[in-house]
């Protein structure tokens, strides 16, 4: 008589008979290496769906709301779509006006600014370049006087050819392909000068505009198919976003079942700690977006700002960028207020900076709390990374890919090292209860 011998799966010893057995484990490998590369291979029409994730999971909580009362989640959704479009609207119907005259009396009066900036800011920044330049001993000298020369030149060479010898008075500049203009040359001076660079720079710009009339025309027509396929992919976001929505307990339900049963309470416990990062970084920063609107919007009217209303968008919008989009937005609102008197844009230098401070002690710990904290190096590498790779979506999306990623690692330390403290900045939720963190 034979006595079984029992082999034990060396998968499933591994994680302790918890039902992670080695076809589970083959079969969900194999589904997310083919899952990710059909997302890597399809990233270029992959935005509407990440937007729609990101929409869904802002308005979650108001259609959440709406059900509680009462209201079938259909008409939630599309209750919270219409306060949310309507709100929306009418914000832009009752602000584009002046956004409009404010957007073209600043594309009217940017020349003016610009020289104004030139001329009574450039010769300050030049006495400082100067001054770097004479202490590291790089100071140009002027160039001293030569022997004057022909503006033209022709000869005849031995083969019968002609040439034309340019001189120093002329510059020959390329303006297409065969093309090429000869005319008299740019008066450069030998040291830095603001005023000379503001100007021809403007003047260039001006020329390249006459010259290229049909070119931009072009460009016109491409930022109206733009705009078109913007409208169709904003309605495709909306549906997405939708149905997200409507499904949601379908969908978790259905990442849930990938997990063997004993390790569902785990699983919740991920899952609760991504939603605890993200609701911070997601839906706290864009409250914070608001708040840093509405400061900018009184502390730039308060000092009449020239444009304000303008600036007061940017610096709003700006601030979903952690870090740089504040540093950035700052930089048009002090070089505003230049043009107008330095008091200006000292007092409005100051109260940004008073407002970065309000949000950085006050709202951030508030809003977004300290279980999504994230440090400040972590953040700016990630910006830096998903600048880099993906450019303006690959900045925005960083911190919340960020909040996921830290989630996860924390998940699995806590899991992997029990000498380490239990997870207690939030209370653990309801589904892991008698578990640790």
């Amino acid at each position: 008589m034979t006595t079984p011998v029992s082999v034990r799966d060396p998968i499933s010893s591994r994680f302790g008979g918890s039902g992670w057995t080695r076809g589970r484990v083959v079969f969900l490998s194999i589904s997310a290496l083919i899952v990710l590369s059909v997302l890597f291979f399809s990233r270029e029409v992959l935005l509407p769906f990440i937007l729609a994730l990101i929409l869904a999971y802002v308005l979650t909580p108001l259609v959440a709301r709406c059900e509680r009362i009462g209201v079938p989640r259909s008409v939630s959704i599309l209750l919270v779509y219409a306060v949310t479009i309507g709100g929306v609207y009418v914000m832009v119907a009752a602000t584009f006006p002046r956004i409009y005259v404010e957007g073209m009396k600043l594309m009217r009066d940017t020349p003016e600014l610009v020289q104004r900036l030139s001329t009574e800011w450039g010769p300050r920044g030049e006495e400082w370049v100067r001054g770097i330049l004479q202490r590291t001993g790089q100071q140009q000298e002027p160039a001293a006087s030569e022997e004057p020369q022909s503006a033209i030149e022709v000869r005849r060479e031995p083969d019968g050819a002609y040439s034309i010898q340019v001189g120093s008075g002329l510059d020959v500049v390329q303006r297409g392909p065969g093309h090429w203009q000869v005319g008299p040359a740019v008066k450069r001076s030998a040291n830095f000068n603001v005023g000379e660079l503001g100007t021809q720079g403007l003047n260039e710009f001006v020329g390249y505009v006459k010259r290229n009339a049909f070119e931009l025309l072009r460009i016109g027509h491409k930022v109206v198919s733009s705009i078109t396929r913007a409208i169709f992919l904003l309605f495709m976001t909306l549906m997405v976003a939708g149905y997200l929505m409507y499904t949601r307990e379908q969908i978790t339900g259905f990442f849930r079942s990938l997990v063997p049963a004993r390790s569902r309470v785990s699983f919740d416990r991920l899952l609760f700690r991504i939603d605890r990062g993200l609701a911070g970084v997601v839906r706290g920063q864009l409250l914070i977006c608001a708040v840093n609107g509405v400061l900018s919007l009184i502390g730039f009217s308060m000092f009449h700002l020239k444009y304000w209303p303008i600036l007061t968008i940017v610096a709003a919008v700006m601030s979903i960028v952690p870090i740089f989009g504040s540093i950035l937005s700052s930089v048009p609102a002090v070089l505003i207020g230049l043009t107008q008197d330095f008091w200006t844009a000292l007092w409005v230098l100051l109260w940004i900076i008073g407002v970065h401070q309000v949000e950085a002690n006050l709202l951030n710990p508030k809003i977004i709390g300290v279980a999504a904290k994230i440090h400040p190096v972590l953040v700016v590498l990630s910006l830096l990374i998903g600048e880099h790779f993906f450019g303006l979506w690959g900045a925005l999306l960083a911190v919340p890919t960020l909040s996921i990623a830290q989630s996860v690692f924390n998940h699995f330390r806590f899991d992997a090292m029990p000498d380490l403290p239990p997870d207690s900045l939030l209370p653990p939720p309801p589904a892991s209860t008698g578990t640790r963190g």
